[in-house]
């Protein structure tokens, strides 16, 4: 499976993204603009000794991105209405994730509208941690892999 975070904000989650890809043996595409420097301290930490067992490339655009590389692929935002658990996952999935200040913009979800699934929660919350949301869609698409790939 790939994660794909789409202009990412803050350094810490994407150290704890990598590392649970890391843990995983998930690729990660980080697509710009990043909201930090990969260099980054805080990143590096939350990351720890994980880096370089981590498949990671930074792409410029989502949509050539997405177009270069075909694979069943699946949006991740609050604004979806069906829930993440009706996806049947493939090995090869793609999850997309959006930043965490303004999520996926407008133009990515009229184009993919039928992919996009959400995280159930209350309505009174307004969202859950980005690396939080990452884990919980990674490790059900793992799952019904039967964790065949750890």
């Amino acid at each position: 499976m790939e994660i794909v975070l789409f202009s990412p904000d803050i350094a810490q989650n994407v150290g704890n993204i990598a590392r649970t890809c890391a843990a995983t043996g998930t690729r990660l595409v980080l697509v710009r603009p990043l909201g930090f420097s990969l260099s980054s301290r805080q990143m590096k930490r939350a990351g720890l000794d994980y880096w370089d067992q981590l498949e990671l490339e930074v792409v410029d655009d989502l949509d050539t991105y997405l177009e270069q590389t075909p694979c069943p692929t699946y949006f991740f935002s609050t604004k979806a209405s069906d829930s993440y658990t009706s996806i049947a996952f493939e090995p090869n999935a793609r999850l997309v994730f959006g930043s965490e200040s303004a999520g996926l913009n407008e133009e990515t979800h009229q184009k993919y509208s039928s992919q996009f699934y959400t995280i159930p929660m209350r309505k009174e919350t307004r969202s859950l941690n980005l690396s939080n949301s990452v884990a919980i869609v990674l490790f059900e698409g793992l799952r019904q892999q039967n964790f065949s790939s750890l």
